[in-house]
């Protein structure tokens, strides 16, 4: 594991001092090759010590082994730049296509290993007790949130997708401690959705949150934290590497309440047989 990936996936297990020192590195990594231990201690205002035991508690020797090894990382993902021209028979060089292909497998990885199996296990949990799944996604998290919706539906379990915050407090009126809302925000800091996941939280039931792997205010807010790691310098590939990393990682959630009893494997059955018909009729 990366060091970068291992600062993420430990952050939530840390004191205050050491999820500032973390978000630091996380944010500026690139900057980090000039700053000593004190410089670092003195950007955050913290002691020199409190940088030396982070980095200790990662598995370093001290705080320089910690520099080198995240200069490599930052090395091995500058390597990821698309080239101009497809690579030749027998070239070492990768194409766009297998370079593409590369960095979606690593976010995918990346997310598998920031989101470890009792996590997701009790999302799944969650979701299948639940006597209504609440499902809210904004713009382009809309997209993904309905079709889930589409697919915990065709499990048998009351699914329903919400479009509109504004509107959605009328829906959870009837709302109980036995139902779930699942949030998808890239981003997290919607402060409507924010504001709606406190509600739920404290007034209802449980809140699941689906999200970047980044400190934001809707995954602080939820019981239970999807993750999602997918990062790129390039604007036009970030996304995909998210979305990659996203699916799998719900396609994983989506399995795995398939496997929970044979009845559910049936109404899939069931669906899949009436879709057929309707198309050849």
């Amino acid at each position: 594991m990366s060091s970068l990936l291992r600062i993420s996936a430990q952050r939530d297990r840390m004191s205050a001092i050491e999820r500032r020192i973390a978000d630091f590195i996380l944010d500026n990594a690139h900057l980090l090759r000039d700053y000593s231990s004190q410089q670092l201690a003195n950007a955050l205002e913290v002691s020199q010590s409190s940088v030396v035991k982070f980095s200790q508690k990662l598995g370093f020797k001290g705080y320089p082994d910690l520099k080198y090894a995240i200069g490599e990382d930052l090395v091995r993902q500058d390597g990821n730049g698309l080239p101009a021209e497809e690579s030749l028979p027998g070239s070492d060089v990768l194409t766009p296509g297998e370079l593409l292909w590369q960095a979606k497998s690593d976010a995918v990885r990346e997310t598998r290993l920031l989101n470890p199996p009792e996590r997701i296990e009790a999302v799944v949990e969650a979701l299948r007790a639940a006597r209504t799944v609440f499902v809210i996604g904004l713009g382009q998290d809309g997209i993904v949130a309905r079709a889930f919706t589409l697919r915990l539906a065709q499990l048998g379990i009351l699914a329903v997708y919400h479009f509109d915050p504004v509107l959605m407090p009328t829906s959870l009126a009837n709302a109980g401690r036995e139902d779930v809302m699942l949030v998808f925000s890239e981003h997290g800091r919607r402060t409507v959705l924010s504001e709606l996941s406190r509600l739920f939280r404290t007034r209802v039931g449980t809140v699941v949150s689906v999200t970047r792997n980044t400190p934001n205010p809707l995954r602080a807010q939820a019981d239970l934290a999807l993750v999602v790691s997918g990062h790129d310098d390039r604007p036009h590939v970030e996304p995909l590497l998210y979305h990659a990393a996203l699916q799998q990682l719900l396609d994983l959630v989506f399995v795995l309440l398939c496997e929970h009893g044979e009845e559910r494997l049936q109404l899939l059955d069931q669906d899949a047989a009436r879709i057929r018909q309707l198309l050849e009729s």
